[in-house]
């Protein structure tokens, strides 16, 4: 005797998608490295504001978003480069070549600030062609590559000028990079072109056919090369992009300080790095976020500028951030293991069920 199944009132499912099967769209924003680290900021900034005096005063944040303007820029190109997989520790001597550059132009040569200032930002770009050039086409490196040039690039800077100085600029060019948008207002004229890089910057790593050959370079570069991605060309572009930056960022260094000198910048390479990676940058490649890094760099200067205001010392204040840094690459290995613990205890639970716990087989006509 057959068995016949009647099929007609059994509920009917809708199609499942990808989507249908990934984390609802807050989870994937809330439990994020990202999203912890604008919190923090946050709370820094609520903190600091109760308890430090003349914390939330204009001028007070002034210098918080002046201070910080020159590693928010260098962390914009800084944050592609290390989703790659690469590094570039040489951007803060090229920073200090730059500015020798565009005082020596200006003071030596006699071009005018505007031409100087154009041929500096060229001199940074041409850097970071050299260092793209034997990272992505000669196959060294990056540490390597970029700790020869760090000191190359300061011999460099140091033998042009040696231990002198340029200090004749323009007054309308040092106001104007001194400058406040409003008179009145906690917020620099040099905020203006961050934001502007920072849009291009998010929009070509996070919103274009190039940002994404980025990330999968950093997951897997053999395995980019073969979906199509010009491996080479994207790692030479970005140090080309680092290089271009840290020649704007010497210029307004320059302009800031009144002065073109060699020792400028100097050791600003290992705060750019902290500030990516506290912002939730991988320093293995493949993950990372703009925002969680511009969040980075102003936790960073919230911190500092709250425990100067404290009365701190400068080296309680570098443990503290050392102490940020430490955790925040620890959290990578730390969330891997608590997510394959979660993983292996459900899996543990699914297998223990038994088939009579099913009770939702269709029942057989008779």
């Amino acid at each position: 005797m057959s068995t016949l199944i009647d099929h007609r009132d059994a509920p009917t499912q809708a199609p499942r998608t990808y989507a249908a099967y990934a984390r609802p769209w807050w989870q994937r924003v809330v439990f994020s490295r990202e999203f912890a680290v604008v919190a923090l900021l946050v709370a820094a900034l609520v903190y600091s504001r109760s308890q430090v005096d003349y914390f939330d005063g204009p001028q007070t944040m002034y210098y918080l978003f002046r201070d910080s303007a020159s590693i928010l820029l260098l962390a914009l190109p800084m944050t592609a480069i290390i989703i790659t997989g690469e590094i570039d520790l040489s951007v803060a001597s090229t920073v200090g070549l730059t500015s020798v550059a565009f005082g020596m132009l200006h003071a030596d040569a006699g071009l005018s600030m505007t031409v100087a200032a154009l041929l500096a930002i060229v001199i940074g770009a041409v850097c970071g062609a050299f260092n793209g050039f034997l990272v992505a086409y000669v196959g060294l490196p990056s540490i390597a590559v970029t700790i020869g040039t760090l000191a190359l690039f300061r011999g460099i800077a140091a033998g042009l000028l040696g231990t002198e100085s340029r200090t004749d600029f323009a007054e309308s060019w040092t106001d104007l990079a001194k400058d406040r948008i409003l008179d009145g207002q906690p917020y620099p004229m040099i905020l203006i072109p961050f934001v502007v890089l920072a849009i291009v910057f998010a929009a070509l790593l996070h919103f274009s056919p190039f940002g994404r050959g980025v990330y999968e370079i950093g997951l897997n570069d053999e395995a980019a090369h073969f979906t199509g991605v010009d491996v080479a060309r994207t790692k030479a572009v970005l140090f080309v992009l680092s290089g271009a930056v840290a020649g704007f960022v010497g210029i307004y260094t320059t302009l800031v300080t009144g002065v073109a000198r060699a020792e400028n910048s100097v050791g600003l390479e290992l705060q750019v790095i902290a500030a990516v990676l506290l912002g939730g940058v991988s320093i293995f490649g493949g993950r990372g976020a703009l925002h969680g890094v511009i969040a980075g760099v102003l936790l960073i200067g919230v911190i500092q500028r709250a425990m100067l205001l404290s009365g701190e010392t400068i080296n309680i204040i570098n443990i503290v951030i050392g102490v940020l840094l430490v955790l925040s690459v620890m959290s990578t290995s730390l969330l891997a293991g608590a997510r394959h613990l979660v993983a292996a205890s459900k899996g543990a639970r699914s297998s223990g069920r038994t088939p009579h716990s099913d009770k939702t087989a269709p029942a057989s006509g008779r």
